[in-house]
């Protein structure tokens, strides 16, 4: 039931990237995350659907054109928290960027959001 609650929230969430048009993306968001959601992205931490919002916006805005953000794992989630893995896809073979997300629920939204965009490298032995 939980994993299932944490489910709909994250592809709420991924959906903001999607929206048919930008306007739709604050009404997303807002579905998703509670509205002091604290927010580690690429460029540091930020608070607030309003700054979570700006970054969807740029991403939407990608140079290479609109890209295509999908969940491409099943959500694990030990307790509170959980994580899933992102595939973000330009148009035309384009760029393309992977990740994986950890989140925190809260009374069933998303409150904190961690990013880690790229692959991780094997370590060296």
């Amino acid at each position: 039931m939980q994993e299932e609650i944490a489910r709909s929230a994250i592809d709420t969430f991924i959906s903001a990237f999607n929206a048919s048009n930008d306007s739709y993306v604050t009404a997303l968001l807002s579905q998703a995350l509670t509205s002091d959601v604290v927010f580690w992205g690429p460029l540091g931490r930020s608070e607030g659907i309003a700054a979570v919002e700006r970054f969807v916006l740029d991403i939407r805005r990608h140079p290479a054109g609109t890209g295509t953000m999908v969940r491409c794992s099943a959500v694990d989630m030990p307790d509170e928290w959980a994580r899933y893995q992102w595939v973000f896809t330009t148009p035309d073979g384009g760029p393309r960027l992977a990740g994986t997300d950890v989140v925190h629920l809260r009374r069933s939204l998303i409150d904190q959001v961690i990013v880690f965009a790229g692959e991780i490298e094997p370590s060296a032995s």
